[in-house]
């Protein structure tokens, strides 16, 4: 396993972090909980490989992931980071107290080494971070509950190089792919601030997972989408950590692989990835563009995340990935959206698009593609 200095908070850690958001589960409904005989198994294979970073939170699978690691820890914990988030914002310090407690519980740990406030953006670092829960962290920091005050981030480099600016955080948990590239710029900052960036969703929230011819054939000797997703990330000279969802020991058998050195990817590989990846961007630009000017629908068909799923079926060739995504909408408790078959084809939309793309006729083509 190859090491990186995780920022000013010195610590020196595994370049491929476990991310304990996909453990396996059982059960159905709010019923399921984390499978702990493979979970645990897992989790310890990745420790035996060199991975010295795990990371968790309250709500991760069925709220029983942090119970699992808590239970692969044993026996381990003295060589073993553990991250993990606290997801309240509101005004009651006894709550968000209450939080923290009740992860050491689970977590059967005394301290948590990495302690996040989960998914900040620039108004609720200002609103709720800097007014008040800055001194419930900067008072359980001077207990010993907690060694290092982080985030997890969801906003753009603006507000990225503000939070650096504030010298409040030691470490930055944020998204970064082959598919999302948008904060490189903001990475780079809080590096050059000697902040440590981990990166979640390096497989784009299981997206870069999935076969594809399209992207298998950019590089050379990489012909596995997961593993270009994955060296891509950890080629990215201020990236510490990429976390890795796994769910399955074959998976973390080929992220231990691909770690177990210091990845890199030559300066004619990533001139393929980026001109490859334009080139497919250029492509969804051709079909729509997301704008939402053709809603609202009369039928309430999701006519734009319709087409995003299409999208990823035509240009990367990721026609499994699109269907799930496909079947999925309209599927959760209070989400109206309807599939393109609710199409009663009256032309509301048509004369909105920008791009003047046939509506009506797309999306019969991509019901017809994706259900």
């Amino acid at each position: 396993m190859h090491y990186r200095r995780l920022g000013k908070t010195g610590l020196n850690v595994s370049q491929l972090g476990f991310g304990a958001m996909r453990l396996p589960m059982i059960g159905e409904g709010e019923q399921q909980v984390v499978d702990r005989e493979p979970a645990i198994a897992m989790i310890h294979r990745a420790f035996e490989g060199g991975v010295n970073y795990i990371d968790t939170a309250v709500g991760y699978c069925n709220r029983d992931s942090q119970r699992a690691v808590g239970e692969a820890l044993r026996g381990w914990r003295d060589s073993i980071i553990v991250s993990t988030k606290n997801h309240y914002y509101d005004h009651n310090e006894s709550q968000w107290r209450q939080h923290l407690e009740d992860s050491l519980r689970r977590l059967d740990i005394d301290c948590i080494d990495i302690y996040n406030h989960h998914g900040v953006n620039w108004k609720r670092f200002t609103e709720d971070v800097q007014p008040r829960l800055s001194n419930w962290m900067r008072r359980a920091k001077d207990e010993g509950l907690i060694r290092h005050i982080c985030t997890s981030f969801h906003d753009d480099n603006d507000a990225l190089k503000r939070i650096v600016d504030t010298g409040y955080v030691d470490v930055i948990t944020l998204q970064y792919n082959l598919l999302n590239r948008s904060l490189e710029e903001g990475i780079a900052y809080a590096d050059e601030h000697d902040i440590g960036v981990v990166v979640m969703g390096p497989v784009a929230g299981g997206r870069l997972g999935a076969s594809s011819e399209v992207l298998e054939s950019i590089v050379p000797n990489i012909t596995r989408v997961p593993e270009l997703a994955l060296r891509f990330v950890l080629n990215n000279p201020h990236v510490d950590i990429a976390l890795s969802g796994m769910s399955t020991l074959q998976q973390v058998e080929e992220n231990l692989a691909i770690a177990s050195g210091e990845v890199s990817l030559c300066g004619a590989e990533m001139q393929l990835i980026d001109e490859h990846m334009r080139r497919l961007k250029k492509m969804e630009e051709l079909y729509c563009t997301g704008c939402g000017y053709c809603l609202p629908c009369p039928q309430n068909v999701a006519i734009h995340r319709i087409f995003e799923r299409y999208n990823i079926g035509k240009v990367y060739g990721q026609w499994e990935i699109a269907g799930k995504m496909y079947a999925d909408l309209g599927a959760a408790p209070n989400d109206e959206r309807e599939k393109a078959d609710a199409c009663i084809a009256c032309g509301t939309c048509e004369p909105k698009c920008p791009q003047n793309i046939p509506i009506i006729e797309q999306l019969r083509a991509a019901h017809s593609a994706l259900s």
